[in-house]
């Protein structure tokens, strides 16, 4: 009994993973939001439009030029004078110079540049909430690739157990059949179950490296990178479609952008409107003149001149073109109103179907707990009947079958329940990360 115990034992303990570093799911998020790289330019998207909300931007400000014109020349001419005498001249040179400051400010534009200095405010945000939105789906995969691996060692240790057991029975077969007690059938059959058995591990293996490769791959580090995983799937079993459904209408990223849209769109409406006010522009400079030539009765010219004004324009009639503008933006708002409802919509059924899912993966978890017991202490029986010669090795490997079958199925159920709760969590936009 000791042995069928130790055997046993075999699955809750994973000693092929001994030796290697525990990555935590904690430290895999972590690592994914400071290396992934759609994260790091979604981060740099958010950087972009934050420096993009000045006043400047939005043409509160006024614009000053420096102006610097040079004009030189080089004549050679001859002049005829009115008494009649002819004065010839070579290589004469014309100078005029100009520098100085201009000023330009657009004191009113039907108040164009407060909406524009609002929207770049939003398209700010815009920016945040799609970066929200690359970050849950970066954890919600690191999550689903996280368990899915812890899922793969589980099925891996029972792997090894089942190994364990089938060796045992093939070497008593072969005991057996050294003192005639059992046909050479006998072994063969416990020999092509034994190779079964390790030809399934192998496959395993080849999951369970390549789902390595592909988390490495996401934490942003070399796919040699070796680790092993917590070997727990906590299954959070309290959620409620209400608390859902409202979280979601409040958090869910993808409907705060069509939000966000739909208050850029009117702030774009708002814009051109302000086309029908008139634009109020101030005007200045300050600038120095230098003139310079040989002919004439004034050969140089110094001054300053300081310029100040006020311009003022409107739309008086562009060939209807400015209706034609508003009833565009105005649809488009209206389009983006409609985007919300469908997007409304869409997350509603999306959550209603997959909180029906996680209800069934509930009830089937708890159901498979219940059989992987019973399949256990089948197993237990079956094998000490075998040690004694009461039951047949077909019989035997009934057993051993059916309590393999009910821990994959049972580390699947827990595996669906988890991907199910993982993914009603992004759906409501509280995934924790």
């Amino acid at each position: 009994m000791k042995k069928n115990l130790f055997i046993l034992a075999l699955i809750c303990c994973p000693w092929w993973s001994f030796g290697q570093t525990l990555l935590t799911l904690e430290e895999a998020v972590g690592l994914t939001l400071e290396n992934n790289f759609d994260i790091r330019i979604a981060k740099n998207e958010v950087k972009i439009s934050e420096e993009n909300v000045t006043l400047g931007n939005a043409g509160m400000l006024p614009r000053v030029n420096g102006i610097l014109t040079n004009n030189n020349t080089i004549l050679n001419t001859t002049q005829t004078q009115s008494n009649g005498n002819e004065v010839e001249i070579d290589g004469a040179k014309n100078l005029n110079l100009n520098y100085g400051l201009g000023l330009e400010w657009t004191i009113f534009d039907g108040f164009r540049m407060f909406a524009r200095h609002n929207q770049l405010k939003e398209l700010q945000k815009l920016g945040e909430t799609e970066l929200k939105v690359e970050l849950l789906s970066k954890v919600s995969e690191v999550y689903e690739t996280y368990f899915l691996l812890v899922n793969q060692q589980h099925l891996l240790t029972t792997a090894d157990s089942i190994i364990a057991i089938s060796e045992f029975r093939l070497k008593t077969a072969q005991n057996k059949f050294t003192i005639g007690k059992a046909s050479k059938l006998d072994v063969l059959n416990a020999e092509v179950d034994f190779n079964t058995d390790n030809s399934a591990k192998i496959r395993l293996q080849e999951q369970y490296l390549i789902t390595k490769i592909l988390l490495n791959n996401l934490l942003i580090r070399p796919s040699d990178t070796d680790f092993i995983v917590s070997d727990a799937i906590l299954i959070d079993d309290s959620l409620k479609l209400n608390d859902l459904n409202s979280l979601a209408l409040s958090q869910n990223p993808s409907l705060q952008i069509q939000y966000l849209n739909k208050k850029i769109q009117e702030y774009e409406l708002k814009q051109v409107k302000a086309n029908r006010m008139p634009t109020i522009s101030l005007t200045s400079g300050y600038s120095f003149l230098r003139s310079e030539s040989p002919f004439g009765f004034i050969t140089q010219t110094k001054g300053q001149n300081f310029n100040y004004g006020v311009s003022a324009s409107i739309n008086v009639f562009d060939g209807f073109n400015q209706n034609r503008s508003e009833k565009i933006s105005k649809i488009q708002v209206e389009n983006t109103q409609l985007l919300i409802e469908k997007q409304t919509q869409t997350i509603l059924t999306q959550l209603a179907a997959l909180y029906q899912s996680y209800l069934s993966n509930l009830a089937l978890l708890a159901l498979e707990r219940k059989n992987e017991k019973i399949a256990k202490q089948n197993l237990e029986i079956t094998l000490d009947k075998f040690k004694i010669g009461t039951i047949s090795p077909i019989d035997f490997r009934t057993a051993q079958l059916n309590y393999t079958n009910a821990i994959i199925r049972l580390t699947n159920a827990e595996l669906i329940a988890k991907q199910t709760e993982i993914n009603l969590k992004e759906l409501a936009g509280n995934l924790s990360f």
